[in-house]
């Protein structure tokens, strides 16, 4: 994407003491790597496999996904399958109970030099004040957003850490405001190469009517649940307002599809389905409707418009407006401190408002070309940084600071 560096990597203080004097495994046992969702498998696979080039002969387990897996760590289980998010993660709190068990039994059997807990932070604390006690070093990949919501942990997060790993810019100093160390490494969905005429010509096989509408209904079963039927007549209404459109809805996996497939008994005229081909989908559209979430930051890669949506209860609305404590929900608009982005997220409401906003998009190129723009600026505040590669590091560099 113009405008963005994907280069060497900007002064990250770990990187030169790691090259010159790598770290030194022999007699110990391995690194801990915890997630529990797909989100999480995909944040700590290129880290894992950074790490094992540095030091092929570390050892890596993991409770996790196919990602990991692929990536070099050895799975004791599959947990990074499905998340959850709102009231639904209740139903779920036993079973993170269980694997939390599992993960005690399986610590004693291993000298642990790190823990790397990846997002979740629900099911990652009790692991992590668990850890502490054995020794183990703790170094958070992708901080918990207290910043939005759960200031109260910030004390248990506090105890419990050697070094949080910030993907979002402002992230650093607000940690480092309330003592707890933080380092911004850049982030996956932005800091990665994207070749133009790779993605110009497998585009070349998707729809060719006008306008074009990606709809991303989540990677999340109960997020798909909430918003596709949201989305499908956000995308009938629009027929009635332009004539020729054609828009792919854009499956995150096999058991998306299957939800989605349910929802939609019948299909518009001109809309369908297509599985992953995420990047090709949205340089293809000319807007797109996405779930909040990290697409809207691969979206924001791309430069391309978009509306925000998150379709949820009444109950959990409540809970949002007053759990909540930042202005915005969308990525784009929180690091930009303003809404760029239209969202609609928490939402109750129905198909109008979200039509409206599409149809300012798809009806003057001028509005898609200011939120090009702001989206530009928001991810200049990424150039530079690779996240796999000052993530490896950084572990390293706290694992050697314990054993000094």
């Amino acid at each position: 994407m113009t405008g963005i560096t994907t280069g060497p990597v900007g002064a990250v203080e770990a990187a030169d003491a790691a090259r010159k004097a790598p770290l030194d495994v022999k007699g110990q046992t391995a690194i801990l790597f915890t997630a529990f969702e797909p989100s999480g498998d995909a944040h700590a696979a290129p880290v894992i496999a950074e790490l094992l080039r540095k030091v092929p002969s570390l050892k890596i387990y993991a409770w996790g996904g196919p990602e990991m897996e692929a990536a070099g760590a050895s799975i004791v289980e599959r947990t990074a399958t499905d998340g959850a998010m709102g009231l639904s993660s209740i139903s779920r709190g036993w079973a993170v109970h269980r694997e939390i068990r599992r993960i005690k039994r399986w610590s004693a059997r291993f000298r642990v030099l790190a823990h790397v807990p990846v997002d979740s932070p629900a099911a990652n604390f009790p692991i992590c004040r668990y850890m502490r006690t054995r020794g183990a070093r703790i170094i958070h990949l992708v901080a918990p957003q207290l910043w939005a919501w759960g200031r109260w942990r910030l004390g248990k997060l506090r105890r419990n850490t050697d070094l949080v790993l910030c993907l979002l810019p402002f992230e650093e100093p607000w940690f480092g405001d309330r003592n707890v160390p933080a380092r911004f490494i850049g982030h996956p969905a932005i800091n990665r190469s994207l070749d133009a005429d790779t993605l110009r010509t497998s585009a070349f096989g998707l729809p060719q009517g006008t306008p074009r509408l990606a709809i991303f209904p989540g990677s999340r079963a109960q997020e798909v649940r909430m918003n596709m039927p949201l989305m499908a007549k956000v995308y009938h209404e629009l027929q009635g307002r332009h004539s020729g459109i054609c828009g792919l809805i854009v499956a995150a996996n096999d058991a998306c599809a299957k939800i989605i497939r349910r929802k939609i008994k019948v299909f518009p005229t001109g809309l369908s389905m297509v599985h992953g081909q995420r990047d090709e989908v949205i340089h293809w559209a000319d807007v797109s409707l996405a779930v909040s979430g990290t697409i809207t930051m691969h979206i924001a890669r791309q430069r391309k418009a978009m509306v925000g949506i998150y379709k949820t209860d009444v109950l959990s609305w409540l809970l949002g407006k007053v759990l909540l404590r930042s202005r915005h929900v969308l990525l784009p608009n929180i690091i930009a401190d303003r809404e760029i982005v239209p969202e609609f997220a928490p939402y109750i409401g129905g198909p109008g408002p979200l039509v409206r906003e599409i149809s300012r998009l798809l009806s003057d190129s001028k509005n898609v070309a200011n939120q090009s723009e702001e989206l530009q600026r928001v991810c200049y505040r990424f150039a530079n940084k690779r996240p796999a590669e000052e993530a490896a590091n950084l572990i390293i560099k706290v694992i050697k600071a314990g054993k000094a």
